[in-house]
């Protein structure tokens, strides 16, 4: 009896675009008309990359992202804990994008400093690749393709591939995909909307 090969890659998803309503908190976002399409824009790439299983974090756009991608190319798909964004629940909406980026920016600069919302950067990265390596665990046969936030798949890129985190997630895209190598975690792939 052969022992079917392991899988040597992981795919990370960015959740796509979001009707942004500064009324809700972020978390609680879904995505926009142009977000459902742009999932379906990205759904090519993904299936190059030949995912078997679809695992999203538990915040609406991203099981929506995750939903979508997984009707259009026939997988199965699930949500998971903890693989949500950097938590800002109860943090201020911001009115202007460059006092955003300046929040963020301080976020990536200070990672052990509690800068914004209810958990430092380091804090949030623990918690998401726990949350990873639990999935990779649970699913070791499975090509899984992870459906998650922009803040945390910077800040994990970002320690496995020795790149600056910011200019990292400037350059993100609603949706975009990294693939990453098993176990070395180092970006092979990725695709920008």
């Amino acid at each position: 009896m052969t022992r079917q090969k392991l899988p040597d890659k992981l795919i990370f998803i960015r959740h796509s675009a979001v009707q942004i309503d500064p009324e809700r908190p972020s978390h609680e976002w879904l995505l926009s008309a142009d977000g459902r399409a742009r999932c379906r824009q990205l759904v090519p790439a993904l299936g190059i990359c030949r995912p078997t299983r679809i695992i999203a974090s538990q915040e609406g756009k991203a099981v929506e992202t995750g939903c979508i991608m997984a009707q259009e190319l026939g997988l199965p798909w699930q949500t998971a804990p903890n693989l949500h964004e950097h938590d800002r629940v109860g943090a201020p909406y911001f009115d202007s994008q460059e006092a955003f980026h300046a929040i963020i920016a301080q976020l990536f600069r200070r990672p052990d400093k509690l800068v914004f919302g209810n958990e430092t950067a380091n804090q949030a990265l623990h918690r998401f690749e726990t949350a990873v390596r639990q999935l990779l665990h649970q699913f070791p046969e499975d090509t899984l393709a992870v459906v998650t936030h922009g803040t945390v798949l910077t800040l994990f890129l970002a320690r496995y591939n020795q790149i600056s985190a910011f200019p990292l997630w400037q350059k993100l895209t609603l949706p975009c995909l990294f693939v990453v190598s098993l176990p070395q975690m180092k970006i092979t792939a990725e695709h920008l909307i």
